[in-house]
């Protein structure tokens, strides 16, 4: 009797096992191929060989890149170098990236930075959020811009128990932010497990010096997030339910659930177009490409253009598409003036003149 209880204990849960596996496939679209769609006017940025994992442009035309992202289990291109900031002047004839200088004081060396926003103060100070991972840890850095030096001041580091796996933030005050947990775990080992068994834990959370708390939750991993022109929602990207929230923003900075909209494909960083108000998001078309690294198979990228995402029948469009022979994996799309920068998450980045 024993050793059928035992039998069969062990067949539900190797069913169990295979059930998991079998939708953690299904949420990695791990046997989607893509169609290339190709833009004309395009060229590969120089001096961006590791990775630009997100992008945030000013008015101005200044655009920040994120570069050199590191992760457990993730391919690298350049292992042991620190990541950094580039910037590139969209308005100039030939832009070129540029990393900018970091304060003294900061450390430099385990300097690992993954989403950022860009905000604009009422006497036109710029301040830079940075997700940034040093040691694999989870911290926010604030920076000034400081534009005649290319240059950026440290002005505080913050970490905070509500922020144990930060993907990205959103800015909306000087020293106040919106950011994504991607796990509810920072433990290496546990966010596998998490991941696998779905658990649907992970949550947008809103900072400020007086207050920090969970104003959103149950996401299967959110990701991506971006604030509407008008100001009055946040946009979410789950990245393994392939959806896109639109979230209602609150008086008290909470956020309600307004709608969700469904997608194919794995949404990672959100944009928004200035002119439009459309939502760009930079996506992996085959999420098991991504993460068991393959140069003879490398990972997709895939560009969609959302507009009217309030209206009953939002127009998606697929803007840019490539499997991996010119960019691999991308992680954002940013729009600016007709010019289309696209960063990825470990390969390279791409401008392109529409």
């Amino acid at each position: 009797m024993g050793r059928l209880l035992a039998l069969s204990l062990l067949g539900i849960a190797l069913a169990l096992l295979g059930e998991r596996l079998l939708a953690l496939r299904n949420r990695l679209k791990a046997s989607r191929e893509v169609e290339s769609v190709d833009l004309p006017n395009c060229h590969l940025i120089k001096g961006i060989e590791a990775g630009s994992e997100d992008i945030d442009i000013l008015p101005s035309g200044l655009a920040f890149f994120s570069v050199g992202l590191k992760c457990p289990g993730l391919h690298s291109f350049a292992p042991d170098k620190p990541g950094g900031i580039l910037m590139m002047d969209l308005k100039e004839e030939n832009p070129r990236a540029l990393e900018l200088r970091i304060s003294r004081g900061f450390n430099l060396a385990s300097f690992n930075p993954h989403g950022i926003s860009t905000f604009i103060d009422s006497d036109d100070t710029v301040y830079l959020f940075v997700v940034n991972h040093p040691e694999f840890k989870n911290t926010v850095e604030i920076f000034k811009f400081e534009e005649e030096e290319n240059s950026l001041l440290h002005l505080k580091t913050i970490k905070h128990e509500l922020l144990p796996s930060v993907n990205d933030i959103i800015a909306v005050g000087p020293a106040h932010f919106y950011a994504t947990n991607d796990h509810y775990f920072s433990d290496p080992f546990l966010k596998y497990l998490e991941t696998y068994l779905n658990l649907h834990w992970t949550n947008v959370v809103y900072y400020s010096p007086n207050e920090v708390k969970v104003v959103a939750e149950g996401f299967d991993s959110a990701n991506g997030i971006n604030i509407s022109p008008d100001k009055k929602y946040i946009y979410v990207a789950d990245i393994l339910a392939h959806e896109i929230h639109v979230l209602e923003k609150q008086p008290n900075m909470n956020l309600t659930r307004l709608k969700v909209l469904e997608l194919d494909t794995l949404v990672d960083n959100i944009s928004i177009d200035p002119s439009s108000g459309d939502i760009l998001v930079g996506c992996h078309p085959n999420g098991q490409k991504l993460f068991i690294y393959d140069p003879n198979n490398p990972p997709s990228s895939e560009v969609l253009r959302i507009q009217n995402i309030l209206s009953e029948k939002p127009t998606v469009t697929t803007v840019y598409a490539n499997n991996g022979s010119i960019l691999q994996g991308s992680s954002v799309a940013s729009l600016y003036d007709r010019k289309l920068l696209i960063g990825t998450l470990y390969h390279r980045a791409l401008y392109c003149e529409l």
